[in-house]
């Protein structure tokens, strides 16, 4: 799927410097016009105001936080190690689930709000399980929990096309992303609909894909892990570019912003900075022509 596509350097400006071993999942919230993201391993939850260009680190969890969601009300909808799942809105938090009796040694690795308030949120495999020991389920908002995928190495990248017509899931360890038919009344995918969007090709060092956003006209942006780039695509899977950056773990893009047209992306590898780059971990910006998609919303425990 990638044919000597043309390559290009961006202008990329560093917004926030902060060594992440994982950073990861930035997501615009509306309400605050801010953008949040987050250092897997250690829990930590951290915000931007573009406005002001202050960022902090504004949350340390005492677990890794996988991914996020906003919720209805404005609370981030936090996905961490062992099945917790928990609200936080400035300091305040609740504990939605405690666990998940079959990940206690798995974590969230990244998380999707849906078009009807529920959440597609993925586990990922440790050194503790098999290499294919993750697992995708949709949260809805009564809380009920049910098993969509198995047998994932790394959930990542979950996104909807701009018509709600299909449902598109990463899965990093084999380097592919899937496309599911969505089926709006039900508001779910049917697993059995799969079929191959774009695979990275380990020929090719590009890396993995990780995650990804698709833009207002249908094409997806992908970041790679270990592969120094974003990846252009259309929506058949076919590159159409490919964004060089000067770090090696690229792990999320967004595009977001008041006029949804900002591109942000997380990059990981801050805890060894002579390997990964000298802007490992760090999350950087640049102004594309492409426009994005606003989020959808969770309704995880509200009326």
């Amino acid at each position: 799927m990638i044919t000597n596509p043309p390559v290009r350097e961006p202008s990329l400006e560093l917004i926030a410097d902060y060594p992440c071993e994982t950073g990861e999942g930035p997501l615009w919230h509306p309400d605050e016009e801010c953008l949040y993201w987050v250092d897997i391993p250690p829990g930590h939850l951290y915000r931007y105001d573009p406005a002001s260009g202050r960022h902090a680190r504004v949350y340390e969890a005492d677990r890794a936080i996988g991914g996020f969601t906003i919720q209805e009300n404005g609370d981030l909808l936090l996905f961490m190690a062992a099945g917790r799942i928990m609200t936080w809105n400035h300091g305040r938090t609740e504990v939605v689930i405690s666990q998940i009796d079959t990940d206690l040694d798995t974590r969230f690795n990244d998380v999707s709000a849906g078009p009807q308030g529920q959440v597609f949120c993925g586990t990922m495999a440790t050194s503790r399980t098999g290499p294919a020991d993750g697992r995708l389920y949709r949260l809805d908002p009564d809380g009920t929990l049910e098993t969509k995928l198995t047998g994932i190495g790394t959930s990542n990248g979950m996104a909807w096309t701009p018509d709600r017509s299909r449902f598109l899931h990463t899965d990093t360890r084999v380097r592919r992303i899937t496309s599911y038919a969505w089926n709006q009344a039900v508001g779910d995918f049917d697993p059995d609909t799969g079929s191959l969007v774009y695979e990275a090709p380990e020929e090719v060092d590009y890396g993995r894909p990780d995650g990804m956003t698709i833009d207002a006209s249908g094409d997806l942006w992908i970041a790679h892990w270990d592969g120094f780039s974003v990846v252009h695509a259309d929506p058949d899977g076919r590159v159409k570019e490919i964004l060089a950056l000067p770090v090696r773990k690229v792990s999320s893009v967004t595009i977001a912003g008041p006029d949804m047209t900002d591109m942000y992306i997380t990059t990981a590898g801050g805890n060894d900075r002579g390997f990964n780059g000298n802007d490992a971990g760090s999350l950087f910006r640049l102004t594309e022509s492409a426009r994005g998609q606003p989020e959808f919303r969770s309704r995880i425990g509200l009326a």
